[in-house]
């Protein structure tokens, strides 16, 4: 099968988006399809408007424009690129990763349908806020009769998708390679360590990494000193005011590592006793699931996508607000079997989100989106 996506953002950019659809597109290549990336953003030398990488045999297509900040767009000439490229590819699939703002990403779904291709379109964020502005858009424009296959990367989010468009959303989720991740040692929580904390994410607000500061701080006052201990991997924007939390809430076992390769995030989960995933807009969480895989237990909110593999009370807990996450450290904390018991299920229950899943789910809306042609 000859297969493309579309995507604003791909590497070199970092972040939930970019990763999964670089990890699909390498894995439906070793599985024997021609795999296309149609993206707006530029390569790692600035490469643009048409310029094509081969990265582990993907066909990267850097269909961007030089624009201030290196923003994923290509506002003028990105639909004729677009429709360049999938003249020539000819794809039995188009495949379009969208998120909540996604011009280059739109720009594909309307050449495609137009080009009478078989479409899929993958949400990878939660469309709260979203859904009550966007539904009188939809019903009075060509979105209402869209010939494409949508799906989300979870439930939570597929349900935000379908209320806005009123129709069937599917769930093609995120993948990760389960034997890599999972840990094969056996889990003794040692009641004299403190208890290890960690969190992977983007230093974003929307990601919430000073409110977890937060959370972690109000945990440790209802505790004696030295009773916790946080590892926070991950750059971004609110870097400076993640320390100035830290210094300011007078933690002092805070580790902040920056943005790690995986091997040295793996290497992190195995001496952790709890993943901490702070964001209340999770549309999957990617780095929660390889904590729970190498057999972390997880705390997460509730209504998230993390719920698609964490289960309340089973290898983690699913909390209502910040407040309840820092009871569950707190409970965590001082029941070191309990804490040991949520491990033991997450590190002998793997959960069902390997990559032969994920292509399965995936060919599944191509299948979908032909019949729709």
């Amino acid at each position: 099968m000859r297969i493309v996506h579309v995507s604003d953002c791909f590497a070199p950019r970092t972040g939930g988006i970019e990763t999964q659809v670089g990890d699909l597109a390498r894995h439906q290549v070793r599985a024997g399809h021609e795999v296309h990336v149609l993206t707006a953003t530029l390569g790692e030398g600035g490469e643009r408007g048409g310029v094509v990488d081969v990265e582990d045999g993907v066909h990267v297509h850097r269909l961007g424009a030089r624009l201030p900040f290196d923003l994923p767009v290509n506002p003028v000439a990105g639909p004729g690129l677009i429709r360049s490229v999938l003249r020539d590819v000819r794809p039995d699939a188009v495949h379009v990763h969208a998120g909540v703002v996604s011009p280059f990403a739109f720009d594909g779904v309307r050449v495609a349908t137009a080009l009478r291709l078989p479409t899929a379109i993958t949400w990878h964020c939660m469309l709260d806020g979203v859904v009550g502005v966007g539904r009188p858009l939809v019903r009075h424009t060509r979105w209402r009769r869209l010939p494409a296959a949508l799906s989300a990367v979870s439930g939570p989010a597929a349900q935000r998708v379908a209320q806005l468009f009123d129709v069937r959303v599917d769930v093609v989720p995120n993948g990760i390679d389960v034997a890599t991740w999972a840990s094969d040692a056996g889990v003794v929580p040692d009641p004299a360590l403190p208890l290890h904390l960690v969190a992977t994410m983007r230093l974003a607000p929307r990601k919430r990494a000073v409110p977890l500061v937060d959370v972690v701080a109000a945990a440790a006052r209802r505790l004696p000193p030295g009773a916790l201990r946080l590892t926070l991997i991950g750059d971004g924007p609110a870097r400076d005011a993640v320390r100035a939390r830290v210094a300011a809430a007078g933690l002092a076992d805070v580790d902040l590592r920056g943005r790690l390769p995986r091997p040295q995030v793996r290497a992190a989960y195995a001496d952790a006793d709890v993943f901490l995933a702070s964001a209340r807009l999770e549309s999957f969480g990617i780095a929660a699931l390889e904590a729970r895989t190498a057999g972390l237990a997880v705390l997460a909110h509730a209504g998230t996508g993390v719920g698609e593999f964490v289960t309340d009370g089973v290898d983690g807990f699913l909390v209502a607000d910040d407040a309840a996450m820092s009871d569950a450290i707190v409970r965590l904390a001082q029941d070191r079997a309990l804490l040991a018991a949520l491990r033991r299920h997450a590190r002998t229950v793997p959960p069902p989100f390997d990559w032969e899943h994920v292509l399965d789910a995936a060919d599944a809306q191509y299948a979908r989106a032909a019949r729709l042609v």
